[in-house]
Parts: C-alpha cells; sequence; structure tokens
C-alpha cells in the first residue's frame, strides 16, 4: 500500500548523511503528495515543499498568509507517501522565536527532515521580489536559537535562509549567515545571489552546507549541476518548477478544449489510467483488501 516504509529519524539521517558526501544533491519541489512520489520514482534523493507553492494552492499570495498548522498538515500528507527526506520552506516561523521554536517542533511531528527559517519581517515577500524588509540580525539569531534549542531529534536539519543580499548587501549577508550558523544553523540559503561570483564568494565565506536555489523568472541565472557542483554547493533546489508547469499544461489544456471541442489532441501529453493506477498502487491495495475481506477464522477459534 502507498505509504512510507521508512521513520522520519531514518530520513533525516539519510539527509545528512548525503550531505556529508560532498556531491551536489538536486532537490525538486513537490507540490503535492502525488506529485512528491513521483520524484521519489524518477530516482531523486529528496524531496522539498515550498511555501510560495502551499499558499499558491490555497489561491493565496506568497506574503506570509499561511499558517503554521495549514503547512503541517500539508507537509504530513506528503511526508506519509515517500521515503524521501523532505525539506520544508517554514517562513520566518510564523511568528516570534517562540513561534518559531513551536514550528520546529510542529515540523518534526509532521516527518520532514528539516526546514529553513529566513530573516525577513512577518509581513514577507518572494524573495526574488522587491520591497523585502528585514528584521535586524539580533532578532534573527534568537528565532534560529529559539528554533535550534527546540529540536527534539538532533538530525533534524535547521537551515537559515538570509534576504539580505537584495536588502543590505553581499558583505552584510554573509555576516549575517555566519552569525546564523553560530546561533545553531547546520546550513545555509543565500537567497537572490545576482551570479557565478557571488556564489562563489558566499562558498568561500560559509563552511557549512549551501542551498543554491534555481527558481525561475528571479534574480539568480539559472546554473546548471555542474556549475554549482564545482562552485561547492550542496543542494540545487527547484522549488516551483513542476508546480508552474503544472499550471502551464492546464492553461494550455483549457484554450485548446474551448478551441477545439474535444480533449483528443491533448492525449498524447496526459498520463495514461494505467500510469496513474500503477504510481497510485490499485494493485497492492487490491490484494490488501482481497486478503482482508476473505479472511476466516480457522476451526475452534
Amino acid at each position: 500500500m502507498l505509504h512510507t516504509r521508512t521513520t522520519p529519524a531514518q530520513r533525516r539521517r539519510a539527509l545528512r548523511e548525503r550531505l556529508a558526501t560532498g556531491r551536489l544533491l538536486t532537490m525538486p519541489g513537490a507540490v503535492n503528495p502525488y506529485s512528491a512520489k513521483l520524484i521519489e520514482e524518477h530516482g531523486y534523493e529528496a524531496a522539498y515543499l515550498s511555501g510560495a507553492v502551499l499558499a499558491a494552492e490555497l489561491c493565496l499570495p506568497d506574503i506570509g498568509l499561511t499558517t503554521s498548522a495549514e503547512v503541517a498538515a500539508r507537509a504530513q500528507q506528503v511526508t506519509r507517501v515517500t521515503d524521501l527526506p523532505v525539506l520544508i520552506d517554514a517562513d520566518t516561523g510564523f511568528g516570534a522565536p517562540v513561534n518559531a521554536a513551536r514550528t520546529v517542533q510542529l515540523f518534526e511531528d509532521a516527518g520532514l527532515a528539516g526546514l529553513h527559517l529566513e530573516d525577513q519581517t512577518a509581513v514577507k515577500r518572494c524573495g526574488h521580489l522587491d520591497g523585502k524588509t528585514l528584521v535586524t540580525r539580533e532578532e534573527m539569531v534568537q528565532r534560529v536559537r529559539a528554533a535550534a534549542e527546540a529540536r527534539r531529534d538532533p538530525d533534524f536539519l535547521l537551515m537559515a535562509r538570509t534576504d539580505a543580499r537584495a536588502v543590505e548587501g553581499m558583505d552584510a549577508a554573509i555576516d549575517r549567515a555566519k552569525a546564523y550558523v553560530d546561533a545553531g544553523a547546520d546550513a545555509v540559503f543565500p537567497e537572490a545571489l545576482a551570479d557565478e561570483a557571488e556564489f562563489e564568494a558566499f562558498r568561500k565565506a560559509v563552511d557549512v552546507p549551501l542551498l543554491a536555489n534555481m527558481t525561475e523568472f528571479g534574480k539568480t541565472p539559472l546554473l546548471n549541476t555542474r556549475t554549482l557542483q564545482d562552485l561547492g554547493y550542496d543542494i540545487a533546489l527547484y522549488p516551483v518548477t513542476f508546480f508552474r508547469l503544472m499550471n502551464g499544461a492546464v492553461e494550455d489544456g483549457l484554450r485548446t478544449l474551448a478551441a477545439e471541442g474535444t480533449q483528443e489532441s491533448l492525449l498524447p501529453r496526459m498520463q495514461t489510467r494505467s500510469r496513474l493506477y500503477e504510481v497510485l498502487g490499485y494493485a497492492d491495495y487490491t490484494a490488501f483488501d482481497s486478503a482482508v475481506h476473505d479472511f476466516t477464522l480457522p476451526p475452534g477459534a
């Protein structure tokens, strides 16, 4: 049946061990539990849940409107079906440092392998938009420290994201990242770097695993995995790629149906019914149900 066969602790340990190899980890963003299963079936070693995608699925902008409970509920749905470690976007921690601490424990309970917290104010913006505002370095240090102290499983990955590059400049972003590591962050997510030289400078300055955000239509060039490996990065993140592909296909399908009056020409681009059933494990569910339905007690039981 379609559910994970590993424990959260095993998946957290797997992520830690994978990051320790020094090889770049390609991390696609899942849109929902089904796409997380596809990510696993296509041989990827980890998956991601984007706050922007979770908000957009609710038809909300990514400006801090979702709640920790909404995000944790979605995360649990995803971790139920995949044996991949899942990293999640925890935005600003959903409030004060004490809220960030509670968020860590909610997300541990949801079966996640780790999260990242950012240093924007509560009224946040997508990391590749203008108009971002940051909390002070001291306040973010408190946020990170609270999250680290609340962690019950030491393998749960705590990543700090800094949006300072676009607001305060590169030097400030590096200084903030170092302070966050000192406060207990295991890894760093430098958002909206402008070019390869900045990626290289960050790598030279910060000695923990680093994430490269390869989101589309943003301020960062779309570097390929070989380049990111050569730059010494540990995670290549594709947070919204498949959400955008999905929505593009839906809009194209809507236009085609309106123009042609039938979906016939779209069939070659669709996932087939048999493939859908294969991914969902229909045969396994049928076998399980039959075994339960046909069960009888032995004589004298």
